[in-house]
């Protein structure tokens, strides 16, 4: 239980820093290659990834959540 209780707070922290600034270092964000040559990925801790991409939204620039999950579930 104590890793889910940690693996949420993770994900909630890497989220808020990706709202804030997508390409903050700490995240490590990179584009992607091949089949999601359109998106993104940005690090959650050593094995996990968020892959996302840039849509607009109402106007405005937003972020589009493709999943998480370890480095091979996402890619």
């Amino acid at each position: 239980m104590k890793k889910q209780a940690f693996l949420v707070q993770n994900i909630q922290e890497t989220l808020a820093l990706l709202s804030v600034d997508p390409f903050q270092p700490r995240l490590r964000t990179h584009k992607l290659k091949g089949e999601l040559k359109d998106s993104y990925a940005c690090s959650l801790g050593y094995n996990l990834r968020i892959v996302f991409k840039f849509v607009e939204y109402e106007q405005k620039q937003a972020i589009l959540l493709e999943s998480i999950g370890t480095h091979d579930e996402v890619y």
